[in-house]
């Protein structure tokens, strides 16, 4: 058996996905906010309701990778 290299290793889970997924079908009904707790305005932007999707699944405990260092 070939072992795996390092790329072709998944880095995103399943539930990760299924946040992101349900974060871009928020995005599109209206009734995804930004901000904390929701409190910010409406998510037009669609790498932002990635962005949100994900920090949701880390939240969660899915498989994401970590946030970026500015």
């Amino acid at each position: 058996m070939p072992t795996k290299t390092k790329s072709s290793r998944r880095k995103y889970g399943k539930a990760a996905g299924k946040t992101v997924a349900s974060a871009m079908r928020r995005r599109k009904r209206g009734t995804l906010k930004s901000g904390p707790g929701g409190r910010g305005g409406t998510v037009k932007s669609r790498k932002q309701a990635i962005a949100i999707g994900l920090s949701e699944a880390r939240k969660k405990g899915a498989k994401v990778p970590g946030r970026k260092a500015a």
